[in-house]
C-alpha cells in the first residue's frame, strides 16, 4: 500500500482494516442477454466472494439505478439506452443472488461514481478502500477518482474487476495508475498476502 507515515490522514493501524466496496454486481451487467453485459462478469465473482469473507463487516455493495426522470446529459444517455429506464425494484437492477444474500452496507446511485455522501460517511477516514466490481472503465473508475479527490486511499483490485472488454479494462487501470499514490492498482495475490501476514 502506498502511504506516508507523516500523513495524519492515514491511521496506519486502521489502514490494515480496509473497507471493501463491491461496485454494481447486478443482473443488468451479468446477464449475457443484457445490452450492458460485461463479458468477464462471472470471472470476478469468486475473487470478490473471497474478499467479502476477509473484510466483513467492512463491506459495501453498490447498485447503479436509473433516475425516475433523467435530466441534463442523462436525457440523451437514456435515449441511447431506453431499456435501462427501469425502476430500482426491477430484476435487472438487483444484485446477483450470491451478493444479495450477503450482509453489508447498501448504496444506490443514479450516477456512474458511487462515492456518494452515504458511502463517504460510512467509511471512516484512515481506512483505505478496496474497489472491486464492474465495470472497470466506467463505475469503478468514476468511484476511484472521486474517492481519491476526497482524500481517501484507494486500492483497485485489478483481477476482481471486469471491463466492457479487455482493452477497456486495461486502459482504465492504466489511467488509475497515473493517480499514484492516491490510487494504487493491486492484484488479489497482493491483498491475500497482506491478510495472511506475509512479508
Amino acid at each position: 500500500m502506498a502511504s506516508n507515515e507523516s500523513d495524519p490522514g492515514l491511521n496506519l493501524s486502521t489502514a490494515q482494516q480496509p473497507w471493501l466496496v463491491v461496485i454494481d454486481m447486478q443482473y443488468i451487467f451479468g446477464d449475457p442477454q443484457s445490452a450492458w453485459f460485461t463479458p468477464r462478469f462471472s470471472e470476478v465473482i469468486a475473487p470478490i466472494q473471497r474478499l467479502v469473507a476477509l473484510t466483513r463487516p467492512h463491506v459495501c455493495f453498490t447498485r447503479f439505478v436509473a433516475p425516475s426522470h433523467p435530466t441534463g446529459s442523462w436525457i440523451p444517455y437514456y435515449r441511447q439506452w431506453p431499456f435501462a429506464l427501469q425502476p430500482p425494484s426491477s430484476h435487472d437492477y438487483q444484485l446477483i443472488d450470491i451478493f444479495a444474500a450477503q450482509e453489508g452496507l447498501r448504496v444506490d446511485a443514479t450516477t456512474f461514481g458511487k462515492w456518494t455522501p452515504a458511502l463517504e460517511a460510512a467509511i471512516p477516514r484512515g481506512h483505505r478502500i478496496l474497489l472491486t466490481g464492474v465495470s472497470t472503465d466506467c463505475c469503478v473508475l468514476s468511484t476511484a477518482l472521486a474517492a481519491a479527490d476526497a482524500g481517501r486511499y484507494v486500492q483497485v483490485v485489478a483481477d476482481a474487476c471486469a471491463g466492457v472488454d479487455d482493452v477497456a479494462h486495461t486502459r482504465a487501470l492504466d489511467v488509475m495508475r497515473l493517480y499514484q499514490p492516491m490510487i494504487e492498482v493491486v492484484q488479489m495475490a497482493d491483498v491475500l498476502k497482506e491478510f495472511q501476514g506475509q512479508p
